[in-house]
């Protein structure tokens, strides 16, 4: 037993310590938002969920169980408690796991590399021996600052930085005593290999390497279909963003996913697309300069009509399991976007990116909104949640228990 006062500590928008009782909150509410399944089956489709323990990752997981049935993996990288808590991710996997026994769902969590080979063949190995040897979906949704090359063992690193020249943006950042202020930021051009390196963490190799990885082990099942999750933005964030390192990398994305979609529909008759996410308040998302602002400006142009991961997720989920048609843009991309593209939306936060200031930014933003959204993250502003109270920190990692079954193994 390890309990502790959890108190809310952070660095800018980066928080040292997470609240259990928050997280679990958190995914129990994320839950509860599902609509009933559209279906009732015995046994659900088998799927995995690469990067399933935070942001859109975190919304696919929870809504694949609650809404389209789903049975399988999640892979995700978080910390366990040691000296501080674990980490958010640590907690939401367990919460998750919880939920999914309670509701009869046959699902295992992976902590680990999901970009090494050995965490590859981890999922292959329980797919052939606990799931009937087949993978109906694959939702890929990794954010990651590095990877390390399975074949070459060389490693690569991401950068935020816009391509050709330096790009100034407005930012918003709080003060030590939560002021909100309105700055301008400058982020020198990539250099040198910059825009390889980040196309080789967060584009589309890895996501491929999984698909080859597990046909060459008959792994896919007939009509097997694969999504990624992506996001494409407003003109506002598009320099440093779609234009800048990172949209190459979205675009080498882009392309693994028409490549992949011609070879599984002459395999196995299946699909492959990438999903075009909106704005939400993620730990990814809060690392970009400009974003920080813009999804503050965009709820106060918006409120609550803003749809949030779980909801696109559900969407998204009916969408890939054929509840609804499955839409495609003339890129062959699934759109979930097109509330936060609204040209009167966009010229909407055009008008405020403009006149926000430091004097002016209370009024043209939502920033309690965003502010709480930030600590949601790490488990804090969740009503009902004390503060001041001690809790237990030394959460176990999901043991590999079957629904209704006494068994259990340890987590590989």
């Amino acid at each position: 037993m390890s309990e502790r006062v959890i108190a809310p500590k952070n660095r800018g928008f980066l928080f040292l310590d997470s609240h259990p009782d928050g997280c679990r909150q958190l995914v129990d509410e994320m839950w509860q938002a599902v609509p009933a399944p559209v279906t009732a089956r015995a046994e659900g489709p088998v799927a995995l969920v690469i990067g399933s323990s935070a942001g859109y990752g975190l919304a696919a997981t929870i809504a694949g169980l609650a809404r389209a049935g789903i049975r399988g993996i999640g892979v995700c990288f978080e910390k366990a408690p040691a000296r501080r808590t674990g980490t958010a991710g640590w907690y939401r996997t367990a919460a998750t796991a919880r939920l999914a026994r309670e509701h009869g769902r046959d699902m295992v969590f992976l902590n680990g590399d999901a970009f090494s080979d050995a965490m590859k063949e981890q999922v292959a190995g329980l797919l052939a021996e606990r799931f009937g040897g087949r993978l109906d979906f694959l939702i890929y949704s990794v954010a990651a600052p590095r990877r390390t090359d399975p074949d070459t063992g060389d490693v690569y690193a991401s950068v935020l930085k816009p391509v050709g020249s330096p790009h100034t943006t407005k930012t918003l950042v709080f003060d030590e005593l939560g002021a909100p202020e309105v700055k301008e930021v400058t982020t020198g051009p990539a250099e040198g290999d910059d825009i390889e390196q980040t196309v080789a963490v967060m584009g589309g190799t890895d996501w491929e390497r999984w698909i080859t990885f597990l046909a060459d082990r008959s792994l896919l099942a007939d009509g097997f279909t694969t999504a990624a999750l992506s996001y494409i933005g407003s003109p506002l964030t598009a320099a440093i963003y779609r234009q800048g390192t990172i949209g190459a990398a979205k675009a080498h994305l882009e392309a693994t996913a028409r490549t992949l979609d011609e070879r599984l529909g002459k395999t196995v008759g299946g699909r492959a697309v990438t999903s075009v996410n909106a704005a939400a308040v993620t730990q990814s998302s809060t690392a970009i300069p400009g974003i920080a602002l813009y999804v503050g400006l965009l709820r106060g142009v918006l409120g609550p009509a803003m749809v949030a991961p779980i909801d696109q997720l559900v969407e998204l989920w009916d969408r890939l399991t054929g509840a609804r048609p499955l839409d495609l843009d003339d890129e062959g991309r699934i759109r979930l976007d097109t509330w936060e593209l609204d040209p009167a939306v966009q010229d909407a936060v055009a008008e405020r990116w403009s006149a926000a200031t430091s004097a002016t930014i209370t009024e043209l933003a939502d920033l309690d909104w965003f502010s709480d959204e930030v600590r949601r993250l790490y488990g804090f502003s969740v009503p009902g949640i004390d503060h001041t109270t001690a809790v237990e920190t030394d959460v176990p990692w999901p043991a590999q228990r079957r629904p209704g079954s006494s068994f259990s193994t340890a987590p590989r």
